[in-house]
């Protein structure tokens, strides 16, 4: 039996709270698992561990935007929060098998970079999210 495999290009969605932040974002990575919990007991020849609570990373890469409207000052409000609500996509905003939703909630922002720039490049500024849960979501 052949194979498939899709290739598309990626032109992520990423909304944090309900703004679409998409337009300024260079880059966007979604890290999702669970804690490994050792259950190892006397008598077992290995390792053993089961499934703990999730585990949830999102690093974006922005552009260099500031304002009153930007994401610069979407940050700044979400900065020291545990409390924001991330939704991402691979392409696009109708979630599907072939481009799942991921949700995120109450993900905390400890710090980003607000300035980040040398002459003659665009500025950039780099935001890490971590915790929280995840929901994967394909139904159209």
């Amino acid at each position: 039996m052949a194979s498939s495999t899709q290739t598309y290009l990626q032109n992520p969605t990423i909304f944090i709270g309900i703004i679409d932040v998409s337009t300024f974002a260079q880059s966007a990575t979604l890290t999702v698992g669970f804690d490994s919990l050792e259950s190892t007991s006397f008598g077992d020849s290995g390792h053993l561990y089961v499934k703990g609570l999730q585990s949830v990373t999102v690093d974006i890469t922005f552009y260099g935007f500031y304002g009153t409207v930007s994401t610069e000052t979407t940050l700044f409000n979400a900065l020291g929060t545990g409390t924001t609500t991330l939704v991402i996509s691979p392409a696009g905003s109708s979630e599907s098998a072939t481009n799942p939703e991921y949700t995120i909630t109450n993900a905390m922002l400890a710090s980003f970079t607000p300035i980040n720039g040398s002459y003659g490049e665009l500025a950039t500024f780099q935001a890490t999210f971590t915790g929280g849960t995840f929901v994967r979501d394909i139904t159209p």
